[in-house]
């Protein structure tokens, strides 16, 4: 079986020492590279108030790097609809394809407010215990689920970043409403409006999701590509490609379900590079699950110096378990083994390590191995 293609998520990540421009700059130097090395698409994540993420506008991201590069897709991994209006997205990303017609991906995302009726803060509920989780026929390990998410999404720092992103008193109606009023938007068939640039735009509209809830099903419902997060949620990404193809329907734009799937990988000129490189992603984990937001990525050496608790560990094994980090040769085959177990697609590939070039030719030597180059 020929591989599947790949694709790349940032992040915008800062590095310890580093700053929000400099992250900016590296972001568009890294999609020239990824445009070299064979990759299809190239996703900017949103993130707001992480003092070691820098991508918090797409649009504006998507920007400098489609003026950057030709040829790769260039879209968001995700926009929040729960910051912002279907208006104003389908003006934004009007404006993106009458600059970059027909190469913009808009990839839609819930956003992180709490769902009604969700449980307030609290204490992280009681981790499973080690060696828990399963595997696939195919070989993929699929940890237990995260369990802490109630006690992050009510932290000081995200309830003060839901009051800077919306109004006071501003209501965000239910996301399917949300969704279907952008795709009217930019089909032409909003009762008395018309979006411009927007309506008839040549973006292509992606769902974005981590487990197999009101996303999925929407994306299946509505005949739309549908991308699953293994790298956020591992412990559910199954479910979530599973409600996806049972939902859906097929639209005018696509026959059949069509799936990407994300992993966080590093790869190395050997195992022992490779795992050298991603010392700090555990204490960059836990930073976003602590609640504080991320931090920047800390080089190996403070990694190793980071203090952990038995709870810390708890809190980060799942995303640590399911990393991808070897070689070239042992790297393509965990992808090739998540590809199998999910059935997907396109995979979407995140790496982050300290020294940019590390990052540049972790891209670079799992494209020559996939066989892009």
């Amino acid at each position: 079986m020929s591989p599947v293609p790949l694709s790349v998520l940032d992040l915008v990540p800062l590095t310890s020492g580093s700053d929000a421009a400099t992250a900016l700059h590296r972001t568009v130097r890294l999609a020239r590279s990824a445009e070299e090395f064979g990759y299809r698409r190239y996703w900017l994540a949103e993130h707001h108030l992480n003092p070691g993420v820098a991508g918090s506008s797409p649009a504006l991201v998507i920007q400098a790097v489609a003026q950057a590069t030709s040829r790769i897709r260039v879209g968001s991994g995700a926009v929040l609809l729960g910051h912002r209006t279907p208006l104003s997205v389908v003006e934004e990303f009007g404006i993106l394809d009458a600059f970059f017609p027909g190469r913009i991906d808009l990839g839609l995302g819930r956003s992180g407010r709490p769902r009604v009726g969700a449980p307030p803060g609290g204490p992280v509920q009681a981790a499973p215990e080690p060696g828990e989780g399963t595997f696939t026929d195919e070989g993929l390990y699929v940890p237990p689920r995260f369990t802490g998410l109630a006690k992050l999404l009510h932290s000081p720092r995200f309830q003060r970043q839901l009051e800077l992103l919306q109004q006071p008193g501003a209501r965000t109606p239910p996301y399917a409403d949300q969704l279907a009023e952008l795709l009217d938007l930019l089909a032409g068939t909003s009762p008395g409006a018309r979006a411009v640039p927007g309506t008839d735009a040549d973006v292509e509209v992606w769902v974005l999701g981590s487990s197999g809830g009101e996303s999925a099903e929407l994306a299946g419902a509505r005949g739309l590509p549908f991308a699953a997060n293994y790298h956020v949620s591992p412990g559910t990404v199954l479910d979530a490609v599973e409600a996806y193809r049972a939902a859906f329907k097929p639209s005018r734009g696509r026959d059949e379900p069509y799936v990407v799937v994300s992993a966080d990988v590093v790869v190395g000129e050997d195992d022992a590079a490779a795992r050298e490189l991603a010392a700090g992603y555990a204490p960059w984990v836990r930073s976003i699950r602590g609640g504080e937001g991320a931090i920047p990525y800390p080089t190996p050496e403070e990694a190793r110096r980071h203090p952990w608790t038995d709870e810390d560990r708890e809190l980060v094994r799942d995303r640590v378990d399911t990393q991808f980090v070897g070689a070239p040769a042992t790297v393509a085959e965990q992808l090739t083994v998540l590809q199998r177990a999910t059935g997907a697609d396109e995979l979407l590939v995140t790496t982050i390590t300290h020294d940019h070039g590390d990052r540049v030719r972790s891209y670079e030597l799992l494209a020559r191995e996939w066989g892009l180059i």
